[in-house]
């Protein structure tokens, strides 16, 4: 049989299951079971959370390289490249191998039906298992209880936010996604929660497994100003450990503040200018990203994130007011029809000289001329395009070396603007969903 590539491999997924996303362990823990793929690494930690997931596996992994330990990643979804989701030792898979671990769980899965997520899930776990990991670090892509990544045990489970988002899947209240998210929990393990207002059905679901729960302000916490911040937290024995005057990071540092107290817990040395070292070092592409590049003779300044909720928004406003700019922002902007667009754009307090909008390569795009309008209500300036390249020039145009161009909402919406910006024109086009 003709080997397939892995464009070819993505496509085929994509039909594979009659649905994209369909809730439940069963299907996929039977073909987990026949490949014996439940236990990876001998160290496991999940991630869950509304928002702030793909950071905070980016600090534990980097936490954890730093002392020497070969750590495997999931995360997901991709923005350039599927090869993104499974990163071995700090390098992303190759096409070879990604194929190789495709065709493994085709075998494994005989007659099971599965969907695209649950086959990349799978084949993710194969590729551990046979790298001899000393950890890994798993990132859920929906929910937590009846996600795929929750098939293996976690040894440290770590939620990040808890907000309302995908509510067709997980519910309309905070109460009901914390249950969901909660499911990653473990009896006995310990449990980590950077949300300082956790629902009571988190706290419950800790409480019925037993489970050490760390909340953050609570048990850890950060202490912001403007030149520096401070860490506080607990060791796996109780004691109080503490960083003080550490540098202040692009990403989200309440979710390293999470992963620093996650390493904390682990028996592994405590060595503040090693972990201080590994947090600056971490780096999310498309998360508070921000590049420099030239158009026209002038360099130009761009900061990618892809907020697309209103927890994200809020979060982005108020880095954008940490991190004034001699000029003015202009802004790039297209979401999802599913998303909540006029909770988005109502946290925009921040000013944004002028918004272009556009439409999402994707059939489920938010009609370009909703988005203007939601805009429009809230007083912006605004302007409609035919495509998220289109709105990223005619920023351009505008916009001088003082200035910041902030491009954000869907994953579609960065990952296109990054394809234009690293002139990624010879990549493979098949690289299957991007959200």
């Amino acid at each position: 049989m003709t080997q397939r590539t892995l464009g070819e491999w993505l496509a085929y997924l994509e039909q594979l299951h009659p649905s994209a996303i369909d809730m439940g362990l069963e299907r996929s823990r039977e073909v987990a079971n026949r490949m014996g793929l439940l236990k990876p690494a001998p160290r496991v930690v999940t991630v869950t959370g509304t928002n702030g997931k793909g950071s905070t596996c980016a600090f534990v992994a980097s936490l954890l390289r730093a002392q020497g330990l070969n750590v495997g990643v999931y995360s997901s979804p991709h923005l350039l490249r599927y090869n993104e989701r499974v990163q071995i030792c700090g390098v992303e898979a190759s096409d070879e191998l990604l194929c190789e671990a495709f065709a493994a769980v085709e075998a494994g899965r005989g007659e099971i039906s599965l969907t695209y997520f649950e086959v990349g899930t799978l084949a993710a776990l194969w590729l551990f298992e046979r790298a001899a990991l000393d950890a890994v670090v798993l990132e859920v892509g929906l929910g937590g209880r009846l996600d795929t990544v929750n098939l293996v045990d976690a040894d440290l489970a770590l939620v990040t936010s808890i907000g309302v988002d995908h509510v067709e899947y997980l519910g309309n209240t905070r109460e009901s996604v914390a249950f969901e998210k909660a499911g990653i929990f473990r009896p006995g393990k310990p449990a980590l929660c950077g949300d300082p207002n956790p629902p009571h059905t988190l706290l419950d679901k800790a409480n019925e497994l037993g489970c050490p729960l760390f909340v953050r302000s609570r048990d850890f916490d950060l202490a912001t100003t403007d030149q520096v911040w401070h860490w506080r937290g607990m060791n796996g024995q109780g004691g109080v450990v503490e960083l003080r005057d550490l540098p202040l990071l692009d990403l989200p540092m309440e979710n390293a503040a999470l992963a620093v107290q996650a390493y904390a817990l682990m028996d592994l040395p405590w060595q503040p200018e090693r972990i201080v070292q590994a947090l600056k070092a971490t780096r999310v592409t498309g998360r508070l990203d921000r590049r420099q590049f030239n158009w026209h003779g002038k360099t130009l300044n761009v900061l990618l994130d892809v907020g697309h909720n209103p927890h994200a928004a809020h979060y982005l406003v108020q880095r954008l007011a940490q991190r004034p700019i001699a000029g003015k922002r202009f802004a790039v902007f297209g979401l999802l029809a599913d998303k909540d667009l006029d909770g988005v754009v109502s946290q925009f307090t921040a000013p944004i000289e002028h918004w272009a909008v556009a439409p999402l390569d994707t059939s489920r795009t938010r009609p370009v001329t909703h988005v203007q309008a939601a805009l429009q209500r809230h007083g912006a300036s605004v302007t409609a395009h035919d495509s998220v390249i289109a709105a990223l020039q005619a920023q351009c145009e505008r916009a001088s070396p003082a200035d910041e161009i902030l491009l954000f909402g869907s994953f579609y919406c960065v990952a296109e603007a990054l394809e234009w910006l690293e002139r990624h024109t010879t990549q493979e086009a098949a690289h299957g969903f991007a959200g």
